[in-house]
């Protein structure tokens, strides 16, 4: 496989593309319908903030399920995460625009911290956020803003104009995939019944005393989807995040094992995957607000 160039730079990125001099040294947006289909590169690594809005993509594969669509998808990439092609063939009708930050044009800003709390940096590409054509032109009113301001607007005032317009973005963004979490109900609804299905085969097979609770990545990875955008949709869809989902799991077995059977909670705690009992105990009294003996004896 191809090695991935890397870009550092807002510099490296135009002399990449075959572009001029930046307007600025630290942020830019590359319109996508000016720019050659075929460059041919295969995958870059950015050290910048990359965040993508693209139309005419025509498929597109979301988790498991595949899209024929011409309505603007967006994508968010943070540094250090690899950028690849996405098929062989570019489609000539692609349009849209590519912002780069780099991350010294947030230092000493109230985005420094913040951005890193926009889960949606963490999710991979095939976990888009697709737009209505309302809330695509909404998107791209605040995108002009911002390159209107450094192209022509370079003083004391206009970092802190461009950052208040990133934030009005990216919690755009936000609110945004939380509407998606809820409207694109069969997709979100199936890795439900699929996690459902996923934690009952678990806790009634022998994994649980061979590897011990299954862990988030490992639920993540058999639902393939990123451990950040599982997290988001679960506590959208259920008000519980992936740990919760596993813990809820764990205790209804719990349950079930003393209520219907005579093994000691020591046995119990064994059997669902936990070296030490005063740790299955203390678990389960955090989540049922009894001991698994008071539980036991509530049966009795």
């Amino acid at each position: 496989m191809e090695k991935p160039i890397r870009i550092k730079t807002i510099s490296e990125l135009h002399k990449l593309m075959g572009l001029p001099k930046p307007h600025h040294p630290l942020i830019e947006i590359i319109d996508l319908s000016k720019q050659k289909k075929d460059t041919g590169i295969f995958a870059v690594i950015f050290d910048l903030y990359v965040i993508t809005l693209k139309r005419g993509c025509n498929k597109l594969f979301y988790g498991q399920q595949q899209y024929d669509f011409d309505e603007g998808v967006m994508a968010f990439l943070s540094p250090g995460q690899i950028l690849r092609g996405e098929s062989d063939n570019i489609p000539e009708n692609i349009d849209g625009w590519m912002l780069f930050i780099h991350p010294d044009f947030l230092w000493n800003t109230s985005l420094a911290k913040k951005i890193k709390q926009y889960d949606f940096f963490g999710y991979t590409t095939n976990e888009a956020l697709f737009l209505s054509d309302k809330e695509e032109t909404m998107i791209n009113g605040i995108v002009e803003n911002i390159k209107n301001e450094y192209q022509t607007n370079i003083d004391r005032f206009s970092q802190d104009i461009i950052i208040s317009h990133l934030e009005t973005l990216l919690n755009y963004s936000e609110r945004f995939y939380q509407r998606q979490f809820i409207t694109r109900k069969k997709t979100n609804h199936q890795i439900l019944d699929r996690l459902e299905v996923l934690l009952s085969d678990y806790f009634n097979s022998d994994d649980l005393v061979a590897k011990g609770l299954p862990t988030v990545q490992y639920i993540s990875d058999h639902l393939n989807v990123s451990p950040t955008y599982l997290r988001s949709l679960l506590k959208t869809l259920t008000g519980l995040n992936t740990q919760q989902h596993i813990h809820e799991k764990l205790i209804e077995k719990a349950k079930e094992k003393l209520s219907t059977t005579d093994l000691t909670v020591s046995e119990i705690a064994y059997e669902l995957g936990f070296e030490h009992m005063q740790s299955f105990s203390k678990l389960f009294k955090e989540k049922t607000n009894q001991s698994p003996l008071a539980f036991r004896a509530s049966f009795n």
